[in-house]
């Protein structure tokens, strides 16, 4: 049996070049026999995080929006896969947004082990999505059984859909197919 794979692919935008790379990613997932969800934060309510910290005498959030049921397939992955935009050298403010809602989360069991992080961006130097690997290695940290497993990233991309044809997309879907049962 494979393993259960949820990627989040974080962009709002119609053609998201991010998503295509997340769409790839989970193709090759599923290809290798795991057990794939794709989550868009398209069309989802996502508040912003009060600071209450209510989260942490009771293990969950007063907000009732759709964080919830994101929270509870990140909780139960093998796998957790985050997508983005890169925005002024940094990862989407949606990403940002979902991470800190996920707070009630720290004091949970979580069976993710492996983390992967796919960016796209209008500029192509190397340390364009560095800022933004560096915020979710932030998040990484304080789920101490769980590492970055692998990251992807595919400059030179504005509009959406430039994407299409980029030999970066087929990387995706490799390092999604990598997933293995072991």
């Amino acid at each position: 049996m494979g393993k259960k794979v949820v990627v989040i692919s974080t962009s709002i935008r119609a053609n998201s070049n991010s998503e295509v790379l997340a769409t790839s990613f989970a193709e090759g997932a599923k290809s290798s026999g795991n057990d794939v969800t794709l989550i868009s934060l398209k069309g989802k309510n996502i508040e912003f995080c009060k600071g209450c910290l209510a989260c942490q005498k009771t293990g969950n959030c007063v907000i009732k929006d759709d964080v919830q049921e994101i929270m509870d397939k990140v909780l139960n992955a093998d796998v957790v896969v985050w997508a983005t935009p890169i925005y002024y050298y940094e990862m989407s403010g949606q990403m940002k947004v979902l991470i800190d809602r996920m707070n009630p989360m720290f004091s949970k069991d979580y069976k993710f082990r492996e983390v992967y992080f796919l960016a796209t961006a209008a500029e192509d130097e190397e340390y364009v999505y560095e800022k933004a690997l560096s915020g979710l290695n932030g998040w990484i940290d304080c789920f101490e059984k769980a590492e970055l497993a692998g990251h992807l990233f595919c400059g030179g991309v504005t509009m959406g859909g430039e994407i299409d044809g980029n030999p970066k997309i087929q990387e995706a879907y490799d390092m999604g197919a990598g997933i293995t049962h072991s």
